[in-house]
């Protein structure tokens, strides 16, 4: 058996990873329900509201084929998002911003799933913006670097020692 060396990961960068893969994985839902929430908009469903007078009125097919590309950028970006790129985590925050103004336009015509994705591009956003460059691991390899070395490739549980650990004066 070969020992592998690998730097000892810490709760910051365990932290880090686990937020970064939270935003990568919203992104992803929020991607593939625009990609549906266009798909009915185009298809000028039945599901939404007409109103009159709004001032950001604009056709529901429009509106359809915004939240259709909006979707597809975002599931492409989700995926750069498991591979902890940084072009991916500004990508990230660019759509899910713009996510959050299209809902925010088009609120009139369904306003609870539009204040719904609201709230989850909201912590898109907080997730990708919290994290360090540095702290975050690769999510898109099989183990992580913590996992590394450990037997069966489990993490090492409570009380369990870690090879890198010192021993606290007795």
């Amino acid at each position: 058996m070969t020992a592998t060396h690998t730097r000892p990961a810490t709760a910051k960068q365990e932290w880090a990873t686990g937020l970064t893969a939270f935003g990568a994985v919203m992104l992803f839902l929020v991607g593939l329900l625009d990609i549906f929430r266009g798909i009915m908009a185009i298809a000028e469903d039945d599901i939404f509201l007409t109103t009159d007078n709004y001032v950001f009125e604009f056709d529901l097919t429009g509106w359809g084929w915004v939240h259709l590309a909006l979707g597809a950028v975002a599931l492409i970006v989700s995926f750069g998002l498991f591979k902890a790129a940084t072009w991916a985590r500004v990508a990230g925050v660019a759509i899910a911003g713009l996510v959050i103004i299209a809902n925010f336009l088009s609120l009139p015509y369904y306003p609870v799933w539009s204040v719904t994705m609201i709230t989850i591009s909201g912590f898109i956003i907080w997730a990708l913006c919290v994290v360090r460059r540095g702290d975050v691991f690769d999510l898109s390899e099989e183990g992580s670097a913590y996992m590394e070395g450990s037997e069966y490739g489990q993490r090492p549980g409570y009380g369990e020692r870690r090879p890198y650990e010192k021993r606290p004066p007795a």
